[in-house]
């Protein structure tokens, strides 16, 4: 408690700094930083994260925050020289939310507090316009309205479009100060209705009420949506910023506005933004009425542009990356409310990256740091034919890059809903608002009619890697009769349509794709060094070597044959990881090893392990020649037993069926005595891996004879096959022992009959619990370890991946259980604690112990760094996935030397 009661909770913006975003939350520091740069910054203070922490986890305000509140605003307006809300010459302030990781329009901010019946009066006599101040008054009432007292927000909207419509115009700007009047009157009585309250006339009330909003707004469902989206903790609180109010609304010579310093689209330089005259910042993201491009703020108020470009190369020299601005022209003075480092797409990150390089702004290991996997995977996605013949429906702004191609909906409801069917969608709306953040994550895309690069569906889709085009004007968009009509073509919901993110341009069906030249470049097509070639894949290729010369993990692919061996070799794979020899045994072959698993004699099993015998040898022929001179670990069968079996209900029909006809096959009868003798209730914990090897004789023998023919056929083939043995679903020595006793045996006899020294090395899969926890024993019989962290996720966790991620899966993201599904990325407290354990135990007993992984955790961005951090040797991935494995490779490396050097 008396930590509490010392505790600083509120801090002028003289006092902060942009390194202290964990107190101040991101908005509230980066206001700090400005201000010490002297930018032109209207004064406030910040209360701070913690504040919302005590708020949230006590239901009360800290007993002091109260009394600093009120000293930071006697300071505040001591300097303005007019007090909160007094009715001759107001002081108002905007309430905004501001967390440490930025949230775009996922919690609450309310302007204009301050405003009540008689500072109105006030406001209209000071600024010398009637229609501006009540103007403000109904913004007030109706963000307070919707923010604070929880009222519906259509139902201020609806009277807003119903005195638009009485008047017949179609923008609030035609408004008059009468009409404002009326509108503020009706605001009022519905804030009446709804909450049986008057709306609030205290300034302090309305602030404070304000400042529990904002604290209440962190746990919204919206915000933790997003979060869990994004990945962001929960635990983390929101800052809050009380700000003196300027105003862009207040006539021609004022105005809205954000800017980037360069495109957050494709990284380029130039003037990038959106500004709106006569409005306040909220109708900017909101995009509820179109703007111009910043470009053209020069030709309307030269003298605040040209400063504004001034304050934009001095954040972005300083931040040393791509800024996001805020900022209002109040009667043609500047002034800066927000600034951040700005999300950019996919594309922007790597350019952006390089550029900075090139400018001297930052090292290429700040590079490395300043792009992710999950970016990189982005840039690996398919892209539009331009070749393909297309039905152009209309074109808007290239908000967030990609291709996305589905069915029309025009709600989030229906988005969420088609989408758990498995329907492709694209949302369809005029613009999006906080409360579609469901609806845009199920959708393959976003197209609205309404805002621009900076509107809400734009920062939005950017931050998630969604493809959005923004601001197509010529889209009639009808939400209410679920359509959408463009120069007379209607396109009703379910109806295919493709936008184009890189573009702008929106089709009509489905529009074909094509390779990315990303892919093209990893593929060996596209050469980054070549006079044509394309910027970003020069902007790849440089942070892909990097990263390749730093990182301590080698990348290996999973690959069951010589095409995905190949294709994994030319995205840079350094051996394969994983080679599942079950794979081998589907289709034609089936039969045959249900021959081997039904054979009742021991002639009826040699015949069919030596019909194998030659098909293995070929496989693997095949595959070490792909990877001639790189590793290939082959991991002995491992599927569960029913694979290779007839599914019992169909088998046992059959039977029935024959026997009614008196035509029953004696084959048949003995193949469904065999299956009902082998059914397993549980076949993903039954009769497989090295049981199944220990169980069937020569099974595994067959196998690693094909192996050591294979290799040895190589070798004398002038090849450099380096073939690694893995016995699969060990959970003790005991049984990796007999396996490896046998087939060091058949691997000399191979070696006595060719004449070639194999040296094949033996290792196992770690997948079971008892594996890792035994795993100083298990090492005494095994030259390498690679950890299956798929299976040990579901023996760890005591569930079926098929059956519960159907099933309860979601239930316990939406619930916090689950911050991500355990399948995705590793659970580092449970599965990765098994595997730290086993790497020490397992090196304890063999000091040169090979570790690797090739679970799917292998090729996520996360899990990838904790490998690197518990030392394992090598990670292994899909083919698809290794770039992505490479890159992140790298920035583990990367990260860790930075915190060593530190």
């Amino acid at each position: 408690m008396s930590e509490i009661k010392d505790q600083k909770f509120v801090y002028d913006f003289t006092e902060g700094n942009k390194d202290l975003k964990d107190l101040l939350g991101g908005k509230g520091a980066n206001l700090a930083e400005m201000t010490n740069l002297g930018l032109p910054v209207p004064p406030g203070f910040t209360i701070t994260t913690e504040a919302c922490k005590v708020y949230l986890d006590s239901g009360e305000e800290p007993a002091a925050l109260r009394d600093e509140v009120s000293a930071h605003l006697d300071a505040l307006e001591q300097r303005m020289g007019k007090k909160l809300g007094q009715s001759e010459d107001p002081l108002l302030v905007s309430v905004r939310s501001g967390a440490k990781f930025s949230m775009p329009g996922m919690m609450d901010t309310v302007l204009n507090i301050g405003l009540s019946d008689t500072s109105v009066e006030g406001l209209a006599r000071q600024a010398g316009d009637e229609r501006f101040a009540w103007d403000s008054y109904r913004r007030l009432i109706q963000m307070f309205g919707k923010t604070v007292l929880g009222v519906e927000g259509e139902l201020f909207e609806d009277a807003l479009d119903a005195a638009k419509e009485a008047k017949k115009v179609t923008v609030d700007t035609d408004l008059d100060a009468a009409d404002l009047k009326k509108l503020v009157k009706q605001f009022k009585k519905i804030v009446k209705s709804e909450t049986g309250r008057d709306f609030p006339q205290d300034p302090r009330e309305q602030m404070d009420l304000a400042i529990k909003a904002v604290f209440d707004s962190w746990n919204g469902d919206r915000a933790k949506l997003y979060r869990r989206q994004e990945r962001i903790p929960h635990d983390l609180g929101t800052a809050v910023n009380v700000c003196s109010m300027v105003f862009g609304n207040l006539g021609p010579d004022s105005g809205t506005g954000v800017a980037f310093t360069r495109d957050p689209a494709s990284g380029h330089q130039g003037v990038y933004g959106d500004y709106l005259q006569n409005a306040q910042g909220e109708d900017v993201v909101a995009g509820i009425r179109n703007t111009v491009p910043l470009a053209d703020l020069e030709s309307i108020d030269k003298k605040s542009y040209d400063q504004l470009m001034q304050i934009m190369e001095t954040l972005e020299t300083h931040y040393k990356d791509l800024c996001d601005i805020e900022f209002t022209i109040e009667r043609g003075r500047l002034w800066m409310l927000q600034t951040r480092v700005g999300k950019r797409t996919a594309g922007a990150a790597f350019r952006i990256a390089t550029q900075l390089v090139d400018q001297g702004l930052i090292d290429e290991a700040e590079a490395l740091q300043r792009v992710t996997g999950a970016q990189l995977a982005q840039l690996m996605f398919p892209r539009f034919d331009e070749t393909a013949r297309v039905e152009k429906l209309g074109r808007g702004i290239a908000a967030s890059p990609g291709a996305a191609v589905g069915k029309a909906v025009f709600d989030s409801y229906t988005a969420v809903k088609w989408s758990r069917s498995g329907e492709k969608v694209i949302l369809i709306r005029r613009e999006t608002n906080p409360d579609d953040l469901d609806g845009m994550i199920a959708a393959e895309g976003i197209l609205t009619s309404r805002g621009g690069k900076t509107s809400h569906a734009a920062v939005v889709a950017r931050g998630m890697g969604k493809t959005c085009v923004c601001g197509a004007e010529e889209l009639e968009v009808d939400t209410k009769r679920r359509r959408m009509t463009v120069n007379g073509t209607v396109v009703e919901e379910g109806d295919v349509v493709s936008i184009d993110g890189s573009t702008g341009k929106v089709y009509l069906g489905e529009v074909p794709v094509v390779p990315s030249p990303v892919v093209e470049y990893f593929e060996g097509r596209m050469h980054a060094g070549a006079d044509d070639a394309d910027e970003l894949v020069q902007a790849v290729h440089r942070i892909m070597a990097y990263a390749d010369r730093v990182r301590r993990l080698r990348v290996r692919a999973n690959a069951d044959n010589a095409e995905d061996a190949l294709r994994a070799r030319r995205f840079g794979a350094q051996g394969i990881g994983l080679c599942r020899t079950e794979h081998m045994f589907l289709g034609e072959r089936r039969e045959m090893v249900e021959k081997l698993i039904l054979a009742d004699t021991d002639d009826e099993r040699e015949d069919a392990l030596k019909a194998l015998l030659p098909l293995q040898k070929k496989d693997f022929v095949e595959l070490f020649e792909a990877m001639d001179g790189l590793p290939v670990t082959v991991r002995l069968l491992d599927p569960p037993l029913h694979e290779f079996l007839p599914d019992i209900t169909e088998l046992s029909v059959r039977v029935a069926l024959a026997e009614a006809r008196k035509d029953a096959n004696e084959n048949d009868l003995r193949l469904l005595q065999a299956v009902h003798r082998l059914h397993e209730q549980n076949p993903m914990l039954g009769l497989r891996g090295v049981r199944l090897g220990l169980v069937i004789p020569g099974l595994f023998t067959m196998q690693v004879r094909a192996i050591a023919e294979a290799a040895a056929e190589r070798r004398n083939a002038k090849g450099d096959p380096r073939a690694e043995i893995m016995i699969p679903l060990v959970g003790t020595v005991q049984e990796l022992e007999i396996v490896r006793e046998e087939a060091e045996q058949v691997i000399a006899e191979v070696e006595a009959a060719t004449g070639v020294d194999l040296r094949l090395a033996l290792g196992t899969m770690i997948e079971l619990p008892r594996a890792a926890l035994t795993a100083g024993q298990i090492a005494e019989a095994a030259e390498f370890f690679s950890f299956g962290t798929n299976d040990l996720t579901q023996t760890v966790w005591g569930f079926s991946r098929d059956d519960v991620e159907a099933s309860f899966f979601t239930a316990y993201l939406e619930k916090g259980i689950f911050g991500v599904s355990p399948f995705e990325t590793i659970d580092k407290d449970g599965v990765g604690s098994l595997v730290r354990n086993a790497v020490a135990a397992g090196r304890a007993t063999r000091p040169d112990l090979k570790l690797g992984v090739c679970g799917e955790h292998g090729g996520d961005p996360e899990s990838v760094h904790f490998f690197h951090e518990v030392g394992l040797d090598y990670v292994s991935c899909s083919p698809f996935r290794i770039p992505v494995a490479r890159l992140e490779a790298g920035r583990a490396a990367a990260q860790s030397s930075g915190s060593d050097s530190r």
